[in-house]
C-alpha cells in the first residue's frame, strides 16, 4: 500500500526532529506547518536580552547531529536558532516546512481514516497522519490582572519582546521571576534608570558553570568526534542523577541546595533583600534555575524587589497589594506560558465527534504523552507528562519520534490505515503517572506543572532512560489498527 501522508504542526525541535526521524525511516510525504515566519519554535520567539539555554549544548542538540562549533558550553538563543536552521537544511527537511500557516481545526474522518485540517486563513489540508509538535511552552501567558490593558506605555511579554522599545533610562516593571526573567533582568538592568521586579515566589538559583569554547575544542571535536560524544554522554549521566535527586531526594539534591545557599550568601550581602530571595517551598518543587548574574543584578542600587502581589495595572504604573503605586515607563511580563493547555487553541475532533479539549477538561493525558484513545493517527510530541525537571528534553523528543515511526510501520505491516491506543492501556498508564507524581517533589507546592485542581499534566515522573526504554519497546498488542 502507498505510504501515508503525514502532517506535522510546529517547526521547533520536536517537529523538525520528528520529520528527520521519519525521513531516516523512509517516509517522504511529510509536510510541516508552522505559524511563524521561520523555523525554531521557542528559540525563534524568545529573543529577549541574554536568552540562553540552561542545558549544556552538547546535550541540548540532536544526538545524530552533533555540533563541534558550539561557541559556549551553554549556548545563547541566536546560536541555538542557527543550529536548528542549519541542521534542518542539512537533514533535508527545511523544504518540507510551510511557514505562516496556523491550524485552527483538525477533524478525524472515520470513513477515510484520515484528518481534515482547516487553517486560520481558511485553507483545507487533508492528511493520513497528524502529528502535533506545538510544545508546552509556545503560548505566552499574561495573568488576568485588573486594568492589564490600560497601561499607556509599552507593555509586552518576554516571549514577544518589542525590540523597538529603547529601555535606556526607563523605569521598568518586571512581573515574574522565572526562567526568562532571571536572564533578561541582568540584561536590561545596566541601561535602565530603575527596575522594579515583582516576585510572587522566589526561585532557587544555582551556579551556571559556563565557559567559551576555543578553536582547539572545535578542532578536537571535528577530528575526534568521540571526544564530543563522551562529553555528551557524561553530561547525560550527570543530568540523570539530577533528575533522580529531584525524584528520590538523593545526596545530590542536598548538595545542589547547598550550592544555591552559598551563592545567595556570597552574592547578596543585604540581609533584607536576601530574606526576600529565600524560596518558601521545597527545593525542586518549581524549576531550579541556573544563573551567575541574577542575584548580583537584584543587588544593584537601581533594582527593587517587591514581594507584595500586583493587584492592578494603571495607565501610569502598577499597584501592589499594600496600596503602593509604582510609576513606570515600561512593563515586561515574565509570566511564563500556558503549559497545561496542550494543543490549544486548536479545535481537535476525533471518533464520534469527541472533542479533545473536552476530553482533557480535567487535565491533558496521553499514553507515553503520545497517543489518545478515540483519536486515531494523531500523535503528540512533547505531550502530556513528558516534560523534565532537569536534563535535556531533546532525548525525550527523539524517543517520541522513534515510537511514532514504530507505530506507523506496524500500521503498514497490518495493511491498515489507522492506529490508536486502547482506552484501557491509556487509563492504566495515566493512573500510574498520577500515582507516581502524587509523591514527587512537584506535588509539594503550586507550580506551572499543575492543571487547575492539582493534577500534574506536564512532567515525567521518572528518568529519561525509562522513557526511552518504554518508547523503544512498545507492546503493539496495546494498539488497535483498522
Amino acid at each position: 500500500m502507498p505510504q501515508p501522508s503525514i502532517t506535522i504542526i510546529g517547526a521547533g525541535f520536536g517537529g523538525l526532529g520528528t520529520a528527520m526521524e521519519l525521513k531516516h525511516a523512509g517516509y517522504t510525504d511529510v509536510t510541516i506547518l508552522e505559524k511563524a515566519d521561520g523555523v525554531g519554535g521557542v528559540w525563534r520567539h524568545n529573543d529577549y536580552p541574554n536568552a540562553a539555554c540552561d542545558v549544556p549544548s552538547s546535550l541540548y542538540s540532536w544526538s545524530f547531529a552533533p555540533n563541534p562549533d558550539w561557541p559556549h558550553r551553554y549556548s545563547e538563543q541566536d546560536e541555538i536558532l542557527a543550529y536548528i536552521e542549519r541542521t534542518a537544511a542539512d537533514q533535508g527537511v527545511l523544504d518540507q516546512v510551510r511557514t505562516g500557516v496556523e491550524v485552527a481545526t483538525a477533524t478525524y474522518d472515520e470513513a477515510t481514516r484520515s484528518w481534515h485540517l482547516t487553517t486560520t486563513s481558511g485553507e483545507q489540508v487533508d492528511t493520513d497522519v497528524l502529528i502535533s509538535a506545538v510544545g508546552q511552552l509556545s503560548r505566552p501567558s499574561i495573568p488576568p490582572i485588573p486594568g492589564v490593558g490600560s497601561f499607556t506605555g509599552p507593555a509586552f511579554h518576554s516571549a514577544q519582546w518589542d525590540h523597538s522599545v529603547d529601555l535606556t533610562g526607563k523605569r521598568i516593571a518586571v512581573l515574574g521571576t522565572g526562567a526568562s526573567a532571571i536572564q533578561f533582568v541582568p540584561g536590561i538592568q545596566p541601561e535602565a534608570a530603575h527596575v522594579t521586579v515583582f516576585q510572587r515566589s522566589a526561585p532557587y538559583v544555582v551556579t551556571k558553570v559556563n565557559r567559551a569554547y576555543t578553536d582547539t575544542h572545535g578542532k578536537l571535536f571535528r577530528r575526534y568526534p568521540r571526544t564530543q560524544a563522551f562529553g555528551r554522554n557524561l553530561t547525560w549521566v550527570i543530568t540523570e542523577q539530577f533528575n533522580k535527586a529531584l525524584l528520590e531526594g538523593t545526596p545530590m539534591k542536598k548538595a545542589t541546595e547547598l550550592i544555591w545557599k552559598a551563592q545567595l550568601l556570597r552574592q547578596v550581602r543585604d540581609r533584607e533583600l536576601r530574606a526576600k530571595l529565600v524560596p518558601d517551598y521545597p527545593f525542586g518543587c518549581k524549576r531550579v534555575l541556573f544563573s551567575n548574574a541574577w542575584y548580583p543584578a537584584l543587588a544593584q542600587p537601581n533594582v527593587d524587589v517587591v514581594t507584595e502581589p500586583v493587584v492592578e495595572v494603571l495607565p501610569d504604573g502598577v499597584r501592589s497589594q499594600d496600596g503602593t503605586l509604582h510609576e513606570v515607563d515600561v512593563i515586561i511580563y515574565g509570566t511564563g506560558f500556558a503549559a497545561t493547555e496542550f494543543l490549544a487553541p486548536m479545535q481537535v475532533t476525533g471518533v464520534g465527534g469527541a472533542d479533545l479539549q473536552s476530553v482533557w477538561e480535567k487535565g491533558a493525558r496521553a499514553y507515553l504523552g503520545l497517543c489518545v484513545p478515540d483519536f486515531p493517527n494523531l500523535f503528540v510530541v512533547y505531550g502530556p507528562n513528558t516534560n523534565l525537571g532537569g536534563s535535556s528534553v531533546i532525548n525525550m523528543l527523539e524517543a517520541s519520534s522513534r515510537a511514532i515511526t514504530t507505530l506507523l510501520r506496524h500500521t503498514e505491516s497490518r495493511a491498515a490505515r489507522s492506529i490508536a491506543v486502547r482506552p484501557d492501556v491509556e487509563e492504566r498508564f495515566d493512573t500510574e503517572m498520577q500515582e507516581r507524581l502524587a509523591t514527587s517533589v512537584w506535588a509539594s507546592c503550586h507550580n506551572w506543572y499543575h492543571q487547575d485542581g492539582g493534577r500534574i499534566s506536564t512532567n515525567w515522573p521518572g528518568l529519561v532512560k525509562e522513557y526511552q526504554q518504554r518508547c523503544d519497546n512498545l507492546d503493539l498488542d496495546e494498539f488497535v489498527t483498522a
